[in-house]
């Protein structure tokens, strides 16, 4: 089977999705005790905490579909966007770590923010080639912005 300019590999397929998976679970793995939380003031809007595995869950095969996306492209300059992918899934798999285990919560506000820049600079590098790929990261960057929302909200709730 055909898709762009490369067939269809399974193996890259699960290597991109899995790898995003894997990070998810490490950032889990990093942030500890995720009930933290409950012991806070929550910001309005907060969802209820089971629903944040769900959607992490389906942001993270996204992003692994739309990392796919880019390499099968065989675009000469696809590895540099690429590289920004993996950062930014790096910057992402910290975030927990500063906000729940060391509860670092203003820090953590100021290093989502700089995913939320990481994260629409590789949706900048990705639309250059394959406009699907840039728009499976969307709803990743638009829940990113809530997040913010959220940790800046636990942080003044909660000084």
């Amino acid at each position: 089977m055909t898709i762009g300019t490369k067939k269809f590999s399974w193996g890259a397929f699960a290597f991109f999705v899995g790898t995003a998976v894997l990070a998810g679970g490490l950032g889990a793995l990093l942030g500890g005790d995720f009930s933290v939380v409950q012991a806070l003031i929550p910001p309005p809007l907060a969802p209820p905490a089971w629903l944040f595995f769900p959607v992490w869950t389906v942001l993270y095969v996204a992003m692994g579909i739309a990392a796919y996306l880019v390499w099968k492209t065989g675009d000469v300059d696809r590895a540099d966007s690429l590289r920004v992918y993996f950062l930014q899934l790096a910057i992402n798999v910290l975030w927990p770590l500063f906000f729940f285990r060391l509860e670092w919560r203003l820090f953590a506000f100021l290093w989502i923010l700089l995913l939320i820049a990481a994260v629409s600079y590789t949706i900048r590098r990705f639309a250059a080639h394959s406009t699907t790929a840039a728009w499976l990261l969307v709803p990743y960057l638009a829940w990113l912005l809530f997040a913010a929302y959220l940790n800046l909200g636990y942080y003044v709730l909660n000084r």
